[in-house]
């Protein structure tokens, strides 16, 4: 068995909160220091509709720049809004100079072209990570680009948790372009150098592909869909999955995982907190770049 993989378990919880509030700490520092060369960075946050969750995730967002130090700008759209006129205020945004970060909440008006919102973001200001130019220097390898909030957050969750990815098996539950994909691309990335597999609605015998993870990614917004039964011992389990059930708020892996695993990412908590704190880094970044 390799050596990274714990093998006596209970599960270590990940407290993605805690390591949230440190990078943003950290980006508060560099935000202090590129505002003494005169730059304020700036979100902006396109919502268009009515969707409680999404005004929580956006107020949630906003509280996160202001503990950054960051400047953030939201523009309220309702939900009968056109692709055309979200675009135009895409445009707005795109020229405007002090904004240095462009997002537009998911999920966007029925029948609104997601990726035609994400391509019409300036690539340099592409903080969640979306556009063909950032994906495509994903595939290539390249880390000049901005990458996907959430991808990037459990990269660092790993990286903190000391756990060794060279050679190890990881399996990805779910292809969303916002997880699964690029969540694949970097952990497969030379560096990280994983071997990583890809699993989804049309694979057959899941569990026992996920039962060989060192590392098991579930993103697929299916309650409790991850049992102990597809669980390796000692492995590394991030749930990304998040649903509202009965009770509460459930991930995609269930409770009785953390009997097996070697460590478990919670919900809430785990995940959620970390993709809020990779978008602090990338608006930061974001600014960095236009201004360098």
């Amino acid at each position: 068995m390799p050596g990274y993989v714990r093998v006596n378990v209970s599960a270590r919880i990940v407290d993605g909160k805690a390591l949230g509030i440190k990078i943003q700490e950290e980006v508060s520092e560099r935000v202090s220091s590129l505002k003494g060369q005169g730059v304020a960075p700036h979100l902006a946050v396109v919502i268009a509709g009515d969707d409680p969750a999404s005004h929580v995730y956006v107020r949630n967002k906003e509280r996160a720049c202001e503990r950054c130090g960051i400047i953030s700008t939201r523009i309220d759209m309702p939900g009968s809004s056109n692709l055309e006129e979200i675009l135009e205020v895409v445009s707005s945004l795109n020229s405007d100079p002090n904004i240095h970060g462009i997002l537009v909440q998911s999920p966007a008006p029925d029948g609104v072209d997601e990726l035609a919102i994400a391509s019409s973001i300036l690539p340099q200001k592409d903080v969640d990570g979306f556009h063909p130019v950032n994906l495509g220097k994903l595939v290539q390898g390249r880390a000049g680009g901005l990458m996907p909030c959430t991808p990037s957050g459990v990269m660092r969750m790993l990286e903190s948790s000391g756990v060794k990815t060279r050679g190890a098996r990881a399996v990805v539950l779910g292809r969303s372009r916002i997880v699964g994909m690029p969540m694949a691309l970097m952990l497969a990335q030379p560096g990280c150098d994983a071997s990583v597999t890809i699993v989804h609605s049309k694979t057959e015998d899941i569990s026992s592909i996920c039962n060989q993870a060192d590392i098991l990614i579930a993103a697929v917004g299916r309650p409790h869909m991850v049992g102990k039964e597809w669980v390796k011992k000692g492995a590394f389990v991030v749930d990304v999955g998040i649903s509202r059930v009965e009770g509460g708020l459930a991930g995609d892996v269930s409770p009785e995982v953390s009997e097996v695993a070697g460590w478990i990412t919670p919900v809430p908590g785990g995940v959620g907190p970390m993709t809020i704190a990779m978008l602090m880094e990338n608006t930061l970044r974001a600014a960095e770049m236009q201004l360098f």
